[in-house]
């Protein structure tokens, strides 16, 4: 495999570095074909890491976890966006939910359900019954930089892999912005 080139970074393939991944990551990975770097764990941040390494915010995904509620029943689910876009929560992921009601998920639910650091948090190795819903520009935008479950790196993958995902659902979610 081929290691791209994005940014001022020296991208390795994933299953050759599983330091640099969550354990719920490594472990869902499989043949999934990714590229991993360290990096400054202050620097995981998008617009940080984008400006220290010299990668373009429309090559980053961020990934969101939203909690969903209605009638007693509550839904956890992950969002990916463009780092250039903004997603409709309370419009696309709300009504796709069917939730009445939705927030962005707490910091201590997000990080104790998925086993993976608040800033790295990625689709790859969520729970099994959390929805992906992954927006059409993540899906069509070819290599994209993602958490890797832990703050001191980041995966680079095809968005159209993310959209493969076992829960994923492709959507028009985000606007410019």
């Amino acid at each position: 495999m081929t290691a791209p080139v994005l940014g001022r970074l020296e991208w390795k393939p994933a299953d050759e570095v599983p330091e640099l991944l969550a354990e719920p990551v490594r472990a869902a990975l499989g043949e999934v074909p990714a590229w991993a770097v360290a990096i400054d764990p202050e620097l995981a941040d998008t617009a940080a890491f984008c400006a220290e390494y010299d990668v373009p915010m429309a090559a980053s995904a961020n990934c969101v976890i939203v909690h969903g509620k209605r009638a007693g029943e509550s839904t956890y689910a992950a969002v990916m966006v463009l780092a250039t876009h903004r997603a409709d929560v309370n419009g696309v992921v709300r009504k796709h939910l069917g939730a009445r009601k939705i927030s962005f998920a707490a910091q201590d639910d997000a990080v104790g359900s998925t086993g993976m650091e608040y800033g790295g948090i990625t689709p790859i190795g969520l729970p099994a019954a959390w929805p992906v819903l992954v927006d059409d520009a993540v899906a069509q935008a070819g290599l994209v930089v993602i958490g890797s479950g832990i703050r001191g790196s980041k995966l680079l993958i095809d968005g159209a892999e993310l959209a493969k995902l076992p829960s994923a659902t492709t959507l028009e979610l985000g606007t410019p912005g």
